[in-house]
């Protein structure tokens, strides 16, 4: 039978995603299973190894990546954060908003995280050479 984390453990997982550093980036056992995945834009990886990997990759290339929670909903053995992530790269700071769905197992765990945000819109067109190729084609394809 699966369930959702109690308020208390479910606070830390909060906590723990805002609070993220190299140094507290070892505990993510304590929140997320051992064949968990992890899925983004860029990534989708198994297991709790892969994915601490994924976020250290992100403190080794990213100035300052800091997530702030938005919102936070839980029914049964899911839930489905919104969130801002701000990170400044080649001095230059962007933001990224977006959402994580997250189901856990009978242990409270987290055995799926998905990402869902758009990276066209948050991402290549804020780069130079990139972006002016994107919004023409998102100006095409919009709705006149």
């Amino acid at each position: 039978m699966k369930r959702i984390p109690s308020q208390a453990d479910w606070q830390a997982l909060l906590d723990w995603y805002q609070t993220l550093t190299p140094q507290t980036l070892p505990d993510i056992g304590h929140f997320y299973a051992e064949d968990a995945r992890f899925k983004d834009p860029f990534n989708d990886v198994r297991g709790v190894v892969r994915i601490q990997a994924v976020f250290h990759h992100m403190f080794k290339t990213l100035e300052q990546p800091r997530f702030t929670v938005i919102h936070a909903l839980r029914d049964g053995d899911q839930a489905f954060i919104t969130w801002d992530f701000d990170f400044a790269y080649a001095g230059r700071k962007v933001n990224i908003h977006g959402g994580s769905h997250l189901q856990f197992d009978a242990d409270g765990k987290i055995t799926l995280h998905r990402d869902y945000w758009d990276a066209a819109e948050e991402l290549f067109e804020k780069i130079p050479l990139l972006g002016l190729p994107v919004a023409w084609l998102r100006k095409k394809l919009k709705v006149a």
